[in-house]
């Protein structure tokens, strides 16, 4: 076979994925920002072209800038506990201890369990009085607390169910990078007299950092693209407390039906996005060590 037809015979075998990547991926944020430069039509007034006015109404609507804030919150705390969690799982059933195999079926249940019905569980755990949360702290006399119903509470009451359900996740590429290692580099270090927790620093954490690259891209981008807790268990409330910038975007889109208006914040939200990925791959990837 030629050079020409292995070249050919490649890009087929790549054609069903470029075509879907190009239809699902490539051109809606290609349209998405085209219409970010138009009004939105409603009834028989078309759609216009009026330039950046959608940017310039986003930079002046504090709605937009709350939930910008909510979001960075949520990213900042969910994201280190949750990675963290994680690591501390990996290594812990990675061991050889009785009931190995329950345990990482319990940490991983959590995973696979549909999002709605995640949030559901918790918005009965959150309830008020007859909630499960609310019946173990009733004897401290706490058990009234309206937790979804509060400001201050509301939001980090969503980040522990995220948590709660991220970290199962995350560990099960980390337990992969685990069982990959060599088992000599253990043995080497006990017989250097190396504790455990010089082995994980020296040793263990550093190669695991391609996993941690590849966590930490995935992590940023659930913390951003969250909206069916926040549908089922406040719908931004109280007083837009848990209003993320995603359920921002599904509001005005779906509710009040600005669909330029809202290709806008999601145009700000794929540059977010991809600012925060080229900074990971920059800071992290000197200290990435693939072998």
């Amino acid at each position: 076979m030629t050079r020409t037809a292995h070249w050919i015979h490649a890009w087929l075998l790549l054609l069903p994925s470029l075509v879907l990547l190009a239809l699902f991926t490539h051109y809606p944020a290609v349209a998405t920002l085209w219409q970010s430069f138009f009004s939105t039509a409603k009834g028989s007034r078309p759609s216009v072209f009026v330039g950046l006015d959608n940017y310039e109404q986003l930079v002046e609507d504090p709605i937009f800038w709350q939930a910008l804030s909510n979001n960075f919150w949520y990213a900042f705390w969910t994201i280190p506990i949750s990675i963290a969690l994680a690591i501390l799982m990996a290594v812990w059933v990675n061991r050889k201890i009785a009931g190995r195999g329950f345990l990482r079926l319990a940490y991983f249940t959590p995973t696979i369990l549909p999002m709605i019905a995640v949030a559901n569980i918790w918005l009965f755990f959150y309830t008020p009085e007859y909630g499960l949360l609310a019946k173990l702290l009733e004897p401290f006399g706490a058990g009234s607390q309206n937790w979804l119903g509060s400001k201050a509470t509301a939001l980090p009451a969503v980040m522990v169910v995220a948590i709660w359900k991220e970290a199962g996740f995350f560990m099960i590429f980390y337990l992969a990078a685990l069982q990959s290692m060599s088992p000599h580099l253990a043995e080497a270090a006990a017989i250097e007299g190396a504790s455990r927790w010089y082995f994980f620093r020296r040793v263990t954490f550093p190669l695991l950092m391609p996993t941690t690259l590849f966590v930490l891209i995935n992590a940023v981008i659930n913390a951003f693209r969250l909206v069916d807790h926040i549908v089922v268990m406040t719908r931004g409330g109280p007083d837009n407390a848990t209003s993320l910038l995603l359920y921002y975007v599904y509001e005005i889109g779906f509710r009040f039906w600005d669909t330029a208006y809202a290709a806008a914040l999601t145009v700000v939200l794929l540059v977010i996005l991809g600012v925060a990925a080229i900074a990971q791959f920059f800071f992290l990837g000197r200290k990435v060590h693939y072998q």
